[in-house]
């Protein structure tokens, strides 16, 4: 068996086996944005119960949240997104096309040899990240190494990089001036942040303790790309997980681990296709101690999947100095009162979405056929009903109907039995029960299992109880 692909075959399955679409298609789409079709739509909501069975509903200390999208805008001025919420954009004069610097940059740098002293002695640069280096560091390069405008191919005539804020504004109200303006999120992490006096009223909880809460965000990125990798339109899985100040970097530890088994045990990725990157110290955001990515290879390349940050104690401070609130906790163990620390392992969804159709995407040349190895807690449907000839199909409505108390079933009786299973196959369904009238006068259907192709006879009053078994 092989798994060896690029994006477009990902990109061709999700249409064509109704995963993804292209948004509003009948009106020639709009860049970058997707629908999540019958089974895309199912594979995020599994993905993301998993992720609160795992992080919330097993956990004795952690509770969720559903915060507003829209929010009071002090909300983005305390938390410093609207003044520092930004990416380096650079404009090609020639032709007015604008483009993401530090992407440019890092084309430029998987293209040269030896990068790292090659830039350290020309430019004197400690990282090969360019979103960490100035403005003025990244135009230079930009021209002294004559990067060529990535749409033309032709040779540049580039401004001076500058940065460009990536949050959605509207207006509230019927007017449209500056006093109406509210934004949309740009991420969920702030809703968690300004109830945190709130939640730790009503639910009592001591810390340690974590919060999680699952939902949209917007960011107006000027070049997203690699079909779901980067969208303006994203869901988010984020835990804020508020514990004392000195034990933070212990804290951020334990949650490294605790993403990566995520991945791993419940979600099946292979540990090959995964890494931990720390951040450089010139590298970490302003209000980290310290931050992990967890990366993905996808086809492209290495790209972050999960973010870990120890966001220390800056937002619950900035949001106490804006709103004039006391965002403390008391310990009623020892009788301290502190700013608790924060850490926050944060996920796109439907970035793990992708990382998780490829990872399962297989193609078995033994048998020429081509799959989706989910795991079978991860599959959008968990069995397929048919039965063998359609004029049978009433007894095959009667095990589906008594399947799907239990499961997300399919219900398929058009064509041979053969494209049938191939049409399983490739979204793969971990199951399939097939009906013929002669098992079932004696009380029997047939179940195919989708890794192997073989097949095995079940008791029709056994076979939820069966399923359920080899679902978990």
């Amino acid at each position: 068996m092989t798994t060896k692909l690029n994006m477009q075959d990902i990109v061709n399955l999700a249409k064509n086996r109704w995963f993804v679409y292209a948004g509003s298609e009948i009106y020639w789409g709009l860049a970058n944005a997707w629908d999540y079709g019958p089974y895309g739509s199912l594979l995020k909501e599994n993905i993301k119960n998993l992720w609160l069975k795992e992080f919330v509903q097993k956990k004795t200390n952690m509770v969720s949240l559903d915060a507003a999208i829209l929010m009071n805008p002090q909300t983005w001025v305390a938390s410093g997104h609207v003044w520092g919420f930004s990416d380096p954009l650079i404009d090609d004069k020639k032709t007015n096309q604008r483009f993401r610097a530090d992407k440019l940059l890092e084309d430029l740098i998987e293209n040269l040899d030896d990068a790292e002293n090659y830039l350290k002695e020309k430019y004197w640069v400690n990282n090969l990240v360019p979103e960490s280096w100035s403005l003025e560091i990244q135009t230079k390069v930009m021209r002294d190494e004559n990067v060529l405008n990535p749409e033309t191919g032709e040779p540049w005539d580039w401004t001076e990089a500058k940065q460009f804020n990536l949050m959605f504004r509207t207006s509230q109200w019927v007017t449209d001036d500056s006093s109406s303006t509210i934004y949309l999120r740009p991420e969920t992490a702030q809703g968690i942040f300004v109830d945190f006096p709130n939640i730790l009223r009503t639910s009592r909880k001591k810390i340690p303790f974590g919060v999680a809460q699952v939902g949209k965000a917007f960011r107006n990125e000027i070049t997203p790309g690699n079909f779901i990798f980067r969208t303006r339109e994203f869901e988010q899985m984020e835990i804020e997980y508020f514990v004392e100040p000195w034990k933070d970097l212990e804290a951020h530890a334990e949650w490294k681990n605790n993403c990566m088994n995520f991945l791993t045990n419940t979600l099946g990725i292979e540990k090959e296709n995964l890494k931990l990157r720390d951040h450089e110290q010139d590298e970490l955001s302003h209000y980290s101690n310290a931050t992990t990515d967890i990366e993905y290879k996808y086809p492209f390349g290495w790209g972050e999947l999960w973010g870990i940050a120890d966001r220390t104690d800056f937002d619950l401070k900035a949001h106490m100095a804006e709103s004039k609130q006391d965002m403390s906790y008391f310990d009623p163990v020892t009788n301290r009162k502190y700013i608790p620390y924060v850490i926050e392992p944060s996920v796109w969804l439907t970035r793990l979405l992708l990382a998780t159709m490829l990872d399962a995407y297989t193609i078995d040349e033994e048998n020429n056929r081509t799959y989706l190895k989910f795991e079978p807690r991860v599959a959008p449907i968990k069995v397929w009903v048919l039965p063998v000839v359609k004029k049978i199909g009433d007894l095959a409505k009667e095990i589906f109907s008594q399947l799907s108390e239990d499961f997300m079933c399919e219900y398929d009786e058009v064509g041979s039995i053969g494209k049938r299973y191939a049409r399983m196959d490739e979204i793969w369904v971990p199951f399939c029960v097939t009906v013929d009238s002669s098992n079932y006068d004696e009380g029997n259907v047939t179940v195919r299992h989708r890794d192997s192709m073989e097949q095995e006879i079940v008791k029709i009053s056994e076979l939820n109880e069966w399923l359920r078994e080899r679902l978990k």
